[in-house]
């Protein structure tokens, strides 16, 4: 019955009908209540508390439980009915919502996007509200208090950033770190999961550092500050969500070196420029001590150069050069000179033609032809050489000959030798019989380390019987053993001389070389009748390269220094460390060849400390550096002069000769690369070469005759010595042609060459000569070019005075063929032979005087003359050589026919006669001077060749017509 009763109160009341009837709206009112409370008793009912979800940036909440409302007056509309819930507390951003009225279903959401980041949780109070009695919200009523608890589910939207932008750490070398510094990295997601640093990892590859999951870092090996200065690492962190940092940080590993006592701030690898003069090799050098009691200290430096030509930079002139540029006295004989046609018994040797090397590999020898050394050197004599030699092989070595002179057959006795056995230098001595048959020194024995070092030195053995002195590296040295011998009984066997074996001629079935040689040899040279000089033995093994202190006034007070004789080695000694710092920083290296050899020097610098009474004292590790020698500006060597020449025989025919080279000139020449300074059109400076001249020495030229050799029965070249020897030149005359030698100037050589002449005193069967010069310096490194001189011969020919008369009238064909050569070779005559133009001005002006003084002459006495002139013309006839009149041709061109280049030349010749009437006079007067000089120097050429003779109205009393042809 219950249901049914309250199906009928919502009828009820939209009827109005109420309990107690009447009219008004109190009543109504009343009613309603009484009503109401008749129909909605209960309230809505709900959980008392709800845990939610949220996602972050969502806006749907998970309940659990599920938010539902229940009303016990259901199913009666509006009572039964669920209207609403409703959320307490300020500011909220949620909201809950009624799905379903009737089953009390409702749903919790956000009102915007929630941020976990603001707020991870939310806490607040819940109601649900029924329908009441109606729509009008009336007399609602509403749930108990629930309680909802949501949490903020977080989204990994951030990733994590360092905390610095880069790091930095110092460390020691040498030390492993269980932490050199830490890293941190933070990430602002709200939740642990995406909150949190879970890894963090080195990003850079190959370094010897590693780090934790905690940010710190360590080295995995021992840091070497020589290997490394500095490391920069990059690190990148993770959050627990595996998500990388979105930038990496820098890590700067700074290592420390631990204090190590030794020479700071050098450089390894010192660039010399050619020509630079004295460079300071360690300008900013000091001394770190580790505050080490230092009482004192020794400084070595050392340039090793052994590996350079013959133990350093040398000049490398020939040996009769340098031992005429060091002030040697004449007479030195090379017994290894270069290979040539003159010195062919090193032909067979195997050389190193840079430096004129011999090596000896203990398989060949070399005979001295005979009359190259006097048999008698006599009781004074020099040997010089360079030597490079090592350690005998074998266990029982046998002798090693440098120099040997024995008997050529029959016996096997040695006279004088020079030999090396067991790293023992030996010098052999047997002088001849004489009245005095006495024991003698024989044999002198010197025992040098330096012997078999495998290292070149210089040695020189001054004799002065019977005192011998060895000279090494410029030091002097007495022999240790000296052995007394028998003199050796005169006899007419011949003797051989030989260099790397000695000749063993006697007492062997076949004579062969023995005693082989094992080495390098150089300058081999043999002085007879003079000991050389200390000065000159210092000169000539003396290195142009070298240590050297810049101002050696301000080294300090209390450094001691000394060099070696060669200046490869400095030691330098003080108390006080700064001053030692401040004189190292002054050593510098030279190198005074205009051209020195490029390449490496390797040096070294090794210290000595003592310590203020400490057992242990500091060690200083030696310092390996190397100096680059950058290669020398190559010279241009260029020789100009005239090439091509004519002149009388009469000339060559003279004392004086002719002179090869009068305008010869030596020019040197280098590139040097220009950059132009505009750059407005291409950006970039354009380079351009630039020769530039530059000076230097020169050591031989050599003129040698193309064409076959000199024939000393009737020519030759000559040169007065006087101009050899005050410009301290050398020279060799030869067939082939001739040679001179010296370091000089270019200058000096020109001058010489200037002086150079060639005589022939029968010139009548030459016309040309041919020769060529070459210029060098240093022995053939630079060379000029092939400078071609041909002289030629200018011959005459005699004709009689009747055909010379006629030759004058008729114009003959020679003398209109005068012009033709001219146009192929008036540039080279121009310097020597006078133009050709001014020869045919000249003669047609005395051709036109002489006609003139014919005609005025023929009128007084024309039947006298002819009659005389036919006498003469007949008696001429018989006899040609009585004519006094002779015609120069030049035998090089040859005659051209009467017709040929007439109407080429009558022209010219017409124009040539008009200009020289201008100058007639002038040419007279001159050619009155020359007709006292003679006739040679008429055939050079020069103006005024002819003269009027008043007796007789001929041309040229002497009879001489000079024509170029």
């Amino acid at each position: 019955m219950l249901p049914g009763r309250l199906c009928l109160v919502p009828l009820l009341l939209a009827l109005g009908v109420g309990s107690g009837g009447g009219s008004g709206d109190g009543g109504d009112s009343r009613r309603r209540r009484l009503l109401a409370a008749k129909v909605n008793k209960h309230k809505p009912w709900i959980e008392t508390s709800y845990h939610g979800v949220i996602t972050e940036n969502n806006d749907t909440v998970i309940l659990d439980p599920p938010l539902v409302a229940l009303d016990k007056d259901a199913p009666v509309p509006f009572a039964g009915e669920i209207c609403a819930f409703k959320i307490h507390g300020q500011e909220l951003p949620f909201e809950a919502v009624v799905l379903n009225k009737t089953s009390g279903e409702g749903r919790l959401r956000a009102k915007s996007p929630i941020d976990c980041e603001l707020q991870k949780e939310y806490t607040f109070i819940i109601q649900a509200y029924d329908c009441g009695v109606g729509p009008q919200e009336a007399a609602w009523k509403k749930s108990h208090k629930a309680v909802v608890h949501i949490q903020v589910k977080d989204v990994n939207e951030f990733a994590p950033t360092f905390k610095e932008p880069a790091y930095k750490a110092i460390v020691t070398e040498g030390k492993i770190y269980d932490s050199i510094l830490q890293v941190e990295a933070i990430d602002e997601d709200c939740s642990p999961q995406y909150s949190q640093i879970c890894n963090y990892e080195i990003v850079t590859t190959d370094v010897p550092f590693a780090i934790d999951r905690n940010g710190n870092i360590r080295n995995t090996e021992k840091l070497n500050f020589d290997k490394q200065h500095q490391y920069e690492i990059l690190v990148t962190a993770y959050d627990c969500g595996q998500k990388p940092a979105a930038q990496d940080t820098l890590v700067q590993v700074d290592v420390k070196p631990v204090c190590k006592p030794g020479w700071q701030d050098w450089t390894k690898r010192i660039e010399y420029q050619p020509g630079s003069g004295s460079m300071p090799l360690f300008p900013s050098i000091h001394l770190e001590t580790c505050d080490g009691a230092v009482s004192s200290l020794q400084v070595t430096a050392e340039l090793q150069t052994n590996y350079i030509g013959k133990g350093c930079d040398r000049e490398t002139y020939s040996e009769k050069s340098l031992q005429k540029l060091c002030g040697a006295s004449s007479g030195i004989i090379d017994l290894l000179p270069s290979p040539s046609a003159a010195t062919n018994w090193t032909a067979g040797l195997l050389v190193d033609s840079s430096e004129m090397i011999f090596k000896f590999d203990g398989r060949q020898g070399a005979k001295i032809p005979d009359g190259i050394v006097p048999k008698n050197l006599t009781d004074q004599f020099t040997i010089t050489m360079w030597m490079k030699h090592g350690p005998s092989p074998g266990v029982r070595a046998e002798k090693e000959t440098i120099l040997c002179n024995s008997d050529k057959t029959e016996m096997n006795r040695h006279h004088y030798a020079l030999y090396v056995h067991n790293c023992r230098l030996v010098f052999l001595l047997r002088k001849d019989f004489d009245q005095a048959d006495t024991f003698r020194p024989a044999e002198f024995h010197w025992k040098l380390d330096q012997i078999c070092d495998k290292e070149w030195h210089y040695y020189v053995i001054n004799v002065e019987f019977p005192v011998v002195t060895l000279y090494m590296d410029g030091a002097t040295y007495e022999p240790y053993l000296v052995t007394n011998d028998w003199p050796i009984h005169p006899s007419h066997i011949a003797m051989q001389l030989t260099v790397g074996a000695c000749w063993q001629g006697g007492e062997v079935a076949k004579p062969r070389f023995a005693q082989f040689f094992h080495g390098s040899l150089a300058s081999l040279t043999i002085r007879p009748g003079k000991m050389e000089s200390q000065k000159v033995i210092s000169c000539l093994q003396a290195c142009k390269e070298g240590l050297d202190i810049n101002s050696l006034e301000s080294l300090g007070q209390g450094i001691k220094y000394h060099f070696n004789p060669s200046q490869s080695v400095l030691v330098m000694e003080g108390d006080d460390i700064g001053n030692i710092n401040r004189a190292l920083q002054k050593v510098s290296y030279i190198n005074s060849r205009q051209f020195p050899t490029a390449g490496v020097r390797r040096l070294r610098l090794s210290s000595k400390v003592q310590c203020f009474g400490e057992d242990v004292c500091i060690s200083i590790p030696d310092v390996d550096a190397y100096i680059m020698v950058l290669q020398a500006i190559e010279p241009q060597i260029t020789l100009q002069g005239t090439e091509r020449f004519w002149r009388p025989a009469a000339q060559f025919e003279s004392a004086r000769g002719v002179p090869l080279f009068p305008d010869i000139k030596i020019v040197s020449t280098f590139a040097k690369t220009e950059t132009s300074g505009d750059t407005r059109t291409t950006g970039t400076a354009p380079k351009s070469a630039v020769l530039e001249e530059m000076l230097h020495n020169l050591d031989f030229c050599d003129i040698l005759v193309l064409g076959g050799d000199l024939d000393p029965r009737q020519e030759c070249l000559e040169l007065n010595h006087s101009e050899l020897h005050q410009r301290h030149l050398d020279a060799t005359n030869s067939t082939a042609g001739y040679s001179i030698y010296g370091v000089g100037s270019m200058s000096r050589y020109e001058q010489v060459l200037h002086h150079l002449r060639y005589r022939n005193w029968h010139p009548s069967s030459l016309e040309t000569r041919r020769f060529r010069i070459k210029c060098s310096e240093l022995n053939g490194r630079y060379t000029s070019n092939e400078f071609n001189l041909e002289v030629s011969v200018l011959h005459e020919v005699k004709v009689s005075e009747k055909e010379h008369v006629n030759h004058l009238i008729v114009q003959p064909p020679f003398l209109q063929s005068v012009h033709h050569p001219e146009s192929r070779s008036s540039i080279q005559r121009s310097s020597v032979v006078p133009s050709i133009a001014t020869v045919v001005i000249i003669i047609s002006v005395c051709m036109l005087v002489f006609v003139v003084a014919m005609g005025v002459y023929r009128v007084r006495i024309a039947h006298q003359h002819f009659l005389q002139e036919t006498e003469a013309s007949k008696e001429t006839e018989m006899d040609w050589d009585d004519s006094a009149l002779t015609i120069t041709v030049n035998p090089m061109e040859k005659h051209e026919g009467p017709g040929h280049g007439e109407d080429e030349t009558e022209g010219e010749e017409e124009e040539e006669a008009e200009e020289g009437m201008s100058s007639s006079s002038s040419g007279s007067d001159e050619s009155e001077e020359e007709e006292e000089e003679g006739t040679g120097r008429g055939r050079h050429g020069q103006s005024g060749t002819s003269s009027q003779s008043p007796g007789r109205g001929t041309w040229n009393t002497a009879g001489v017509v000079n024509i170029w042809k």
